[in-house]
């Protein structure tokens, strides 16, 4: 079958260890199912992968990606969620991996996952929308709705608008009935972050007009002090990621003097992906894809993830 692949890894040239071609068809253990995939997105967890971060060499190659909404072996139109774990939270498994870590992942035809990973498909959807959701939006969702305790008319800051995460973060925020601001050092991606829904939007580090309920954090070491500048006394830092490099230490005395908590944040469950697939489905809210390509053309989409050349997703189609 056709696959993306890791096949070596560099932290200065990911993209010369990506490879596409023939790929060895997947094999299904007990418990496990193959999904056709119809559509894949990309995630910076790809790029991370190439890079050799969270990968062991004896795993290469692989078949990147995390994402997949397609076909199930009995004609089901499915999600796939991409967290490898057991128990009622799987993203508490300290075994947990996700696809593209110990087993091949979603860049690929063909992908087999645990029978207990499939999420229904809403018809609401296109696979393009729901191969979205598994990592970015289900990240979002679980940020703003479970880690931020917030209530509707809070207002909450997303840093770095622009990349799928943040994205997710402001449409899901408005649809919840957030006040939702947004920084971007980017004119253009200000611009797009009110067509989406953001009621405000502001430079990086820039002083706002008060402070906020909470911030969504996911760029790191760039924001980091703007984040903890920005809190209102008793609010919240929701962290997950680092795009720009490690979350620097906290400045403890502001956190300490203001009662501010900072709360790591993860994918979701899979119940939390079939909630998130509901709600879009009666709200009317849709992912924003940047762009379309075919799988056997995804190079191109590793490059513009590569330079920071993206609003919102890309998908992958097959």
């Amino acid at each position: 079958m056709f696959a993306v692949t890791a096949a070596q890894t560099d932290p200065d040239n990911p993209l010369a260890g990506l490879r596409l071609g023939e790929h060895p068809e997947p094999k299904t253990p007990d418990g496990w199912t193959t999904v056709t995939v119809k559509a894949t997105a990309l995630n910076h967890h790809d790029l991370w992968t190439l890079k050799g971060v969270g990968i062991r060499q004896d795993r290469l190659p692989i078949v990147l990606g995390c994402d997949a909404a397609g076909v199930d072996e009995d004609g089901n139109e499915v999600i796939v969620h991409s967290v490898i774990g057991s128990g009622a939270d799987e993203t508490l498994d300290p075994k947990r991996s996700l696809l593209s870590e110990l087993h091949d992942g979603t860049f690929a035809e063909r992908v087999a996952v645990p029978r207990r990973n499939l999420v229904p498909k809403p018809a609401a959807l296109s696979f393009e929308q729901a191969a979205c959701l598994p990592t970015a939006w289900l990240t979002a969702y679980r940020m703003l709705f479970d880690k931020a305790g917030l209530q509707p008319g809070a207002t909450v800051l997303v840093q770095g608008a622009g990349g799928g995460v943040a994205t997710a973060l402001i449409a899901l925020g408005r649809a919840g009935g957030y006040r939702v601001w947004a920084t971007s050092r980017s004119a253009a991606k200000r611009e797009r972050a009110l067509e989406l829904g953001a009621d405000q939007v502001f430079e990086t580090g820039a002083r706002l007009p008060e402070r906020v309920d909470a911030v969504m954090e996911t760029v790191g070491q760039a924001t980091w002090d703007h984040s903890l500048k920005s809190l209102k006394p008793g609010g919240r830092v929701v962290v997950s990621g680092a795009t720009s490099g490690a979350v620097p230490p906290a400045d403890l005395n502001r956190v300490f003097f203001l009662q501010l908590s900072v709360v790591g944040s993860t994918m979701g469950t899979r119940d939390q992906l079939r909630r998130l697939a509901v709600f879009l489905e009666q709200t009317g809210v849709r992912p924003l894809i940047d762009r379309t390509l075919p799988l056997a053309e995804a190079s191109t989409g590793f490059a513009a993830m590569l330079a920071g050349d993206l609003f919102g997703k890309v998908v992958f189609t097959l």
